[in-house]
């Protein structure tokens, strides 16, 4: 029962499209509409710049933080604390209150895994920002980062290797788009604007 509580919960924070709001507050375009179209904080970035972006980051990932540190602190079990964090993911990707035209969830997942620790967040980032400096592609960053994750997860806490193999399948199915562009050339580049 409070499980499925928390699992209903999860979904329907996750469904809160942070992108979309903050963007009608400083009156910037649609980012469903314009850009990549991708309501998470990198298109945020191209369309309107630092500050909204870094807004949209920090409230996608307590979209995921928040419902798993609660089921955590609930003692929830692993398994279930993995499938709290993908209920949050899918809230993203399909938000029921926004016609289900969600984002990537990179960083709801990213949320998700904070609860396991600060040595896994810590290399998470690391990752990101490496591949990001290396190569300017930050959907290139969010696949490689995503698919070490369970690697991370094995060798700190080897107990949610499993939830957070489940997490990172799901985010690699949502960026099926980008691997296209990456293989084409065609993937814009942090900080490029994405061409018409």
């Amino acid at each position: 029962m409070l499980t499925g509580v928390m699992l209903i919960f999860a979904y329907l924070f996750g469904s809160i499209s942070s992108a979309v709001l903050i963007c009608r507050v400083f009156r910037i375009p649609d980012p469903r509409e314009f850009g990549s179209k991708n309501p998470g904080a990198t298109n945020v970035l191209r369309l309107g710049g630092k500050i909204p972006a870094i807004l949209v980051l920090c409230f996608d990932i307590l979209k995921g933080t928040i419902p798993v540190w609660g089921a955590y602190f609930l003692k929830i079990d692993p398994l279930m604390l993995g499938l709290i964090g993908v209920a949050a993911c899918l809230g993203h990707i399909y938000p029921i209150f926004f016609h289900f035209k969600g984002g990537k969830a990179v960083a709801t997942a990213f949320g998700t895994l904070l609860p396991i620790g600060l040595s896994l967040a810590g290399l998470l980032i690391a990752t990101w920002i490496a591949i990001v400096w290396l190569t300017r592609y930050s959907s290139l960053a969010a696949l490689i980062t995503v698919g070490l994750a369970p690697l991370y997860t094995w060798l700190i806490k080897p107990l949610y290797t499993l939830p957070v193999s489940m997490l990172a399948l799901l985010i690699i199915f949502r960026h099926s788009a980008n691997i296209v562009r990456l293989i084409k050339g065609t993937e814009p580049k942090v900080g490029q604007k994405k061409s018409q």
